[in-house]
């Protein structure tokens, strides 16, 4: 029998999903602990005692200075080289909304091959950026996501749609590579009957290019996306329940990280 994977959920001022997170893990065979910053800085706690590394959604530090940026100081100012090992090591990495923020503001997303890492400068990694939607305004609304590559172990072998909401004002994702690789683009927002969303609002809820809701690092082992697949891992959280729909939860995603994270 595998044992269960313990999963590393970070907490700093401001993160309000990492209970939700939590649950999501438990449920698909993970076991979660929620560690404040601070535990860790001063190493009472190590990321090489976990199997998973999970950033959640909230407004770390109230978004002071850009959504994620400070969280993103953090990672890389007190943590850079346990969390730079944790991400060569092949483990599961995952950051949701505001840890997706985090994870491209820290450069850690979309990142770089391994051949190149170390040397690799801030901005060399940094080739991207979520940026303020492109409305204008907060989004917080239900969209239905696609995965669309079996480069990420979060999402290799799905193949249905995913329903959960978003709840951001900065997850409009841009680069400034014109040729950002296919293969790091996992999941794609759609619309309903999983048509491609081509920018449409609010299919696509933020302007992303080429739909983009979320993105691997090229290991394969790192995803970030805006959407919030924990707050569907219960067939009561849809809003489409009163009409007899089942499926397209978010609990699939976490579920095939805990399996590769139970291996290691």
């Amino acid at each position: 029998m595998l044992m269960k994977p313990r999963a590393l959920v970070l907490l700093a001022h401001g993160t309000n999903r990492d209970q939700d997170a939590a649950e999501a893990l438990t449920l698909a065979g993970a076991q979660p602990e929620i560690v404040p910053l601070n535990i860790l800085r001063d190493g009472r706690k190590r990321f090489d005692a976990y199997q998973m590394l999970v950033l959640p959604g909230g407004f770390s530090y109230a978004d002071a200075l850009g959504a994620g940026r400070l969280l993103a100081i953090d990672l890389n100012a007190y943590f850079g080289d346990q969390v730079g090992a944790f991400v060569e090591s092949g483990k599961p990495v995952i950051g949701i909304c505001n840890g997706f923020q985090a994870l491209v503001k820290a450069g850690i997303l979309p990142g770089v091959p391994l051949a190149g890492r170390r040397s690799a400068t801030a901005d060399q990694k940094r080739k991207a950026t979520l940026t303020f939607n492109a409305n204008g305004r907060f989004e917080c609304r239900w969209v239905i996501l696609k995965p669309v590559s079996q480069a990420c172990l979060w999402t290799n072998s799905l193949t249905e749609l995913i329903a959960c909401p978003v709840a951001h004002g900065e997850g409009n994702f841009q680069t400034s590579d014109a040729t950002f690789p296919q293969e790091q683009i996992v999941l794609t927002y759609v619309h309903p009957g999983g048509s491609p969303a081509q920018g449409a609002y609010p299919a696509n809820p933020n302007g992303s290019l080429l739909d983009i809701a979320g993105i691997t690092n090229p290991g394969g082992n790192v995803l970030g996306l805006m959407p919030h697949p924990e707050n569907h891992i219960h067939s009561w959280q849809s809003p489409q329940r009163t009409r007899g729909l089942e499926g397209m939860r978010g609990l699939s995603l976490f579920e095939r990280g805990v399996m590769v994270a139970s291996q290691l």
